[in-house]
This record gives C-alpha cells, sequence and structure tokens, in this order.
C-alpha cells in the first residue's frame, strides 16, 4: 500500500506528549535534551508536568511538538517505507527532517526560530485567526470578501483544511466583523489561542528573518528528498532542494493548501497515511477530504489500533477505513 507520512502542527500539542518514547528510549530523551538546549526553554517541565500557560505559547510549542513529531516517526520508520511526506504548516519542517532533505538539529534550530519570531511578530496582538466551520469554501470567501469591504483591512483564508473547515487570519477587528457573518450564514466562527494573523502578510518581518536563516543555511545543509514532499504554498510532489527551500521561505506568509496537499497525494497513488503526531488530528482530516475518493483510504494516528500494527511491521493488517 502506498504510504504518506503526515505531520500536523499547532493545535496538536497536549500534556505529557512524547513522555513514554523519552522514557523508553534514550536517543528521544537526548532529542528533548537537544531541543531545549538550543531553544533555551524547558520544554520537558512544561510540557510533561502540566504549565498549561506555557503549553500553547508558540515559542515552547514549536520545538517540542517537532521533537514529538520526530520520535513518533523513530519508531515506524524501520518498519514502512513512505512514498510521499507533508506537514500542516510547522509539521513541514518534520517532514523536511523525515524525507532527509535537512538534518534534525537544522530543523529543531530552525523551528525554535521560527517559534520566538511568531511569538514577537505581534507584540501590540492586532492579529487573530478563527476556525471557520459548516460553511463551504464559496460561502467563506464571500464573508471573507464581504468583511474586507466593509473594514477595507487585512483579511483571508488562511488554511484550507478540508472542505467544511477552513481557517481565517486578518486583523481582529475585520475577524469579528467576519464571526458576525459566518454566524448570520449559520456557520460556527472557533477564535484560535495563537499569538498573532499567522500563514499572513501581517507575518512578512518575522518571514524576512527565518527566510535570512534559510538562505544562510548554505547548499551543503540541503539534500535531495528521499521522497516526494507536499509543501503547503504549492502542494505538489517535490525533492529539489532548491525548489523545497524556495517553498519554505514563503510558508509563513503564505496560505496551507491542506486540502490540495492530500488529494494530490491520492492522484499520486497513496493510499494509506500515517500521521505522526500526539492526537490524530490530520488523521480525521483524510476521510473528509477524500469523500467520494473510490477505493477506501486509511488514515491513522498515534493511538489507533491501525498505528499498534504499523508498528509491529504487519502493514498489511492495516483496514482501510
Amino acid at each position: 500500500m502506498s504510504t504518506a507520512l503526515l505531520f500536523p502542527g499547532q493545535g496538536s500539542q497536549e500534556p505529557g506528549m512524547g513522555r513514554d518514547l523519552a522514557e523508553a528510549d534514550r536517543e528521544v530523551m537526548d532529542l528533548w535534551k537537544k531541543a531545549e538546549h538550543i531553544s533555551g526553554l524547558a520544554l520537558r517541565e512544561i510540557y510533561w508536568d502540566g504549565d498549561e500557560s506555557a503549553m500553547a505559547e508558540t515559542r515552547c510549542l514549536q520545538p517540542a511538538l517537532t521533537v514529538v513529531n520526530l520520535a513518533l516517526w523513530r519508531t515506524l520508520a524501520p518498519k514502512i517505507s513512505p512514498t510521499a511526506v507533508a506537514g500542516h504548516s510547522l509539521g513541514e519542517y518534520s517532514a523536511l527532517a523525515a524525507a532527509g532533505a535537512l538534518p534534525v538539529d537544522t530543523v529543531l534550530e530552525l523551528v525554535s526560530l521560527r517559534g520566538r519570531l511568531m511569538s514577537e511578530a505581534d507584540p501590540q496582538g492586532a492579529g487573530a485567526m478563527v476556525a471557520v466551520l459548516k460553511l463551504s469554501l464559496e460561502q467563506v470567501e464571500a464573508c471573507v470578501a464581504e468583511s474586507k469591504a466593509a473594514r477595507n483591512e487585512l483579511i483571508l483564508v488562511a488554511n484550507y483544511n478540508t472542505p467544511g473547515q477552513f481557517v481565517v487570519s486578518g486583523l481582529k477587528t475585520a475577524i469579528a466583523d467576519l464571526q458576525d457573518r459566518v454566524k448570520a450564514a449559520k456557520g460556527r466562527a472557533i477564535a484560535l489561542p495563537v499569538s498573532g494573523a499567522f500563514h499572513s502578510p501581517l507575518m512578512e518581518d518575522a518571514a524576512k528573518e527565518l527566510s535570512a536563516a534559510i538562505e544562510g543555511l548554505g547548499k551543503s545543509c540541503w539534500k535531495r528528498a528521499r521522497f516526494p514532499l507536499y509543501c503547503n504554498a504549492a502542494p505538489k510532489a517535490e525533492t529539489e532542494p532548491e525548489i523545497l527551500k524556495s517553498l519554505l521561505k514563503k510558508q509563513m506568509t503564505s496560505p496551507v493548501y491542506w486540502i490540495d496537499s492530500i488529494t494530490r497525494q491520492w492522484d499520486d497513488g497513496c493510499r494509506l497515511f500515517v500521521e505522526c503526531g500526539p492526537k490524530g488530528v490530520l488523521a480525521k482530516m483524510v476521510g473528509p477530504i477524500l469523500q467520494g475518493y473510490a477505493p477506501a483510504k486509511a488514515a491513522h494516528s498515534e493511538e489507533s489500533p491501525a498505528w499498534r500494527t504499523l508498528a509491529a511491521g504487519n502493514m498489511q493488517q492495516v483496514q482501510a477505513i
């Protein structure tokens, strides 16, 4: 079965994440220590001892979740041979490491920098993000266009997650206007606990500094990906280092085209989607995205019986959904 790896981003964190793996595997524990050294943050104390006030902070979350994603991939790597990989927002950095396009140490440095830059990008708290549910893309785009016209302020669709779930970024006043319009259209608008309007031009200053760091890595740091990576900014199969670098530099200000990422992987032959993440957020998106496709598809996460079957090396026993 052609297999795609999926790595989640912000919103997949949870208390205690990755602790069991780290306590059972010295190399995973060393990865946590390395991330703490690079970021300068007590990540294990925050996530294992339950410091809820810090757990959702972008600067803490990004290196910690990346460690968990890569630790989970490490448990599966000897068991499966993926044919594709993709990561949602922050998860794209885990995908680059899993595909061998960037070294793990480099990825930890980049996500630590990314987390700090994004947490500092909007000190005045002018930006916000909201998840919009129960409306079609056409309805969401219409609401966004109306709010933009009414307020004459920045607002746009930032994440195309599933045909029934989109995330909108923009200035808070425009987002508030949008929430009223979504409610009037019989949809749901849920404010997200983030520190700014991610995946929008409001991240431009932070993106410039991160892009400089990515560019400064040099050609020797980048390798041809071992299997195709479907990037957020342009979701089609890519393996060449220069293309991957270019798309990564665009990612912070570009929308996340996740629906296209999954459907293109399907079109390219992927039939089993395996999430390496704590909560199975992306796994739950696959079904709605591929509704109506045939034959059946599979999407699994760490907590599912199918994950345990994969980890035991019994891919043929995984049941499609």
